[in-house]
C-alpha cells in the first residue's frame, strides 16, 4: 500500500488537491492522509472548498495562518514534522508555491521521506517573490516532479534536475475547469444576487505582497478601476481590505464588493465576465480555461504561453496603460493548442506516484 500524505494550506492548493483524491480513491494500492495547515484560515477560501468539491475534511487540521512567511512556514515546518513522524508515509504531496508547500517539503525532505511537487517547474524569475523562493526550493528537494506543461519540464531540466524524475502530467486545475464547469453553471446563483449581467463586468482579485503591501502600487490600481466605465467586481481577499484600511484606501462607488468566494461562484463569474483583471496565477489559467481574456496585474507571469497564445497582457498596477487595458476589447487568443494536457492530468499523476513508489511501500 502506498501512502500519501498530502499537505494543502491554500485555495489553488484545495482545488488541485480535490481532483487528485477523486483519483486516488478510484485507485487500489494508494491511501491519502490529508494535512491542512490553516494558511487560509477564512471560511470563505477554506470551509467552503472542502464542502463543493466533496473533499475529504483533513484528517489534521493545524490552524497556522495570519503570521508572517518567516512565522508560518517555520510553525507549519514544526507541526507536520511531528505529523510524518506518526503517519510514516510513503511519500508526501505538495502543491505549488505557498508557504504551506515549502514547509511540507523541508519537513519531509528532511526525514528523507520523497516529495511529489505537483505544479513543478514554474519560474517568474522573480526573487522577491516569496512564491518564486518557495517553488524553487521545493523543486530542488522532491523525488518527483509532475510539470503541468513542456515549458516547465524544461525548465527544470535546464537547472539540472534528473529527466527519470520529472513527468508532464498537464495541469489539475485543468481537469477541476472541466469537472466543475457545468456543476458551476446549474448551482450557482452569483449573477442574479450580485445583479449582473453577462458580459458587463469585469472580474478582479488583488492579493499578491508585490501589489498589497506597496502604498502607491495598491493606489495606482484603484484609480484605474475607478476610472473603468465598466462595473468591477471585487471578492476581497482578507490581506488586501487590510491594507486598505492601513492606508486609507476607499474603493470606488463602481467596484462591487464581495467575501471571498467559494469555487462555483468564482468559476460562474470567470465564465461570464467581459475581462479579468488578476494577479493570481491560478486566476490567469482559469480565464484561459473559460474562454476569457485576462489581465495580469504583474511585471511577469509563470505561465507565459498564455501571453504568447494572445490571451493573457502584462500590465503594471502603477502603469497608466492599466486604464486603457480595462477598457478595451480583445479578440480570443489562439485556440488550437493544448498547453495543459487533455483533462487526465489526475489519472497521469497517480500512475506517476505508483510508477515511482511502488516497490517503496
Amino acid at each position: 500500500m502506498i501512502k500519501l500524505v498530502t499537505v494543502v494550506g491554500a485555495r489553488p492548493q484545495f482545488i488541485k488537491a480535490a481532483m487528485l483524491s477523486r483519483a486516488v480513491c478510484g485507485t487500489d494500492g494508494v491511501e491519502e492522509v490529508v494535512i491542512h495547515t490553516g494558511q487560509h484560515y477564512d471560511p470563505n477560501m477554506s470551509d467552503v472548498f472542502f464542502d463543493e468539491l466533496k473533499i475529504e475534511r483533513p484528517t489534521h487540521n493545524l490552524g497556522i495562518g495570519g503570521g508572517s512567511h518567516g512565522q508560518n512556514t517555520g510553525r507549519m515546518l514544526e507541526a507536520i514534522e511531528h505529523i510524518l513522524l506518526k503517519e510514516s508515509p510513503t511519500a508526501v504531496v505538495v502543491y505549488g508555491d505557498t508557504d504551506s508547500t515549502l514547509a511540507g517539503a523541508l519537513a519531509a525532505a528532511k526525514l528523507c521521506i520523497p516529495v511529489v511537487h505537483v505544479e513543478a517547474g514554474l519560474r517568474s524569475y522573480n526573487m522577491s517573490m516569496p512564491e518564486e523562493v518557495n517553488r524553487r526550493l521545493t523543486d530542488h528537494v522532491s523525488s518527483l516532479l509532475l510539470a503541468p506543461n513542456e515549458s516547465a519540464v524544461t525548465i527544470l531540466l535546464g537547472e539540472g534536475l534528473n529527466l527519470s524524475t520529472i513527468r508532464n502530467t498537464g495541469d489539475l486545475m485543468f481537469d477541476a475547469a472541466l469537472h466543475f464547469g457545468e456543476l458551476a453553471q446549474s448551482r450557482s446563483d452569483i449573477l442574479i444576487s450580485l445583479g449582473l449581467r453577462p458580459g458587463n463586468y469585469i472580474l478582479a482579485t488583488v492579493h499578491r505582497q508585490e501589489n498589497t503591501d506597496d502604498r502607491n502600487r495598491l493606489a495606482c490600481l484603484v484609480r484605474a478601476f475607478e476610472n473603468s466605465p465598466f462595473t468591477i467586481v471585487l471578492p476581497l481577499h482578507p490581506r488586501t481590505r487590510k491594507r486598505m484600511e492601513e492606508f486609507s484606501i476607499v474603493l470606488p462607488s463602481n467596484v462591487l464588493v464581495t467575501q471571498p468566494l467559494g469555487y462555483l461562484d468564482m468559476v460562474m463569474l470567470e465564465k461570464n465576465a467581459r475581462l479579468i483583471a488578476t494577479d493570481s496565477g491560478g486566476v490567469q489559467k482559469e480565464a484561459y480555461f473559460h474562454g476569457i481574456p485576462c489581465i495580469t496585474l504583474r511585471n511577469e507571469t509563470e505561465w507565459p504561453e498564455l501571453i504568447e497564445m494572445g490571451w493573457n497582457r502584462l500590465v503594471s498596477p502603477d502603469s497608466e496603460d492599466l486604464t486603457r487595458a480595462l477598457m478595451r476589447d480583445y479578440e480570443r487568443g489562439r485556440q488550437d493548442l493544448a498547453p495543459y494536457g487533455n483533462g487526465d492530468a489526475a489519472d497521469l499523476a497517480i500512475a506517476a506516484i505508483k510508477a515511482a513508489f511502488a516497490n517503496k511501500s
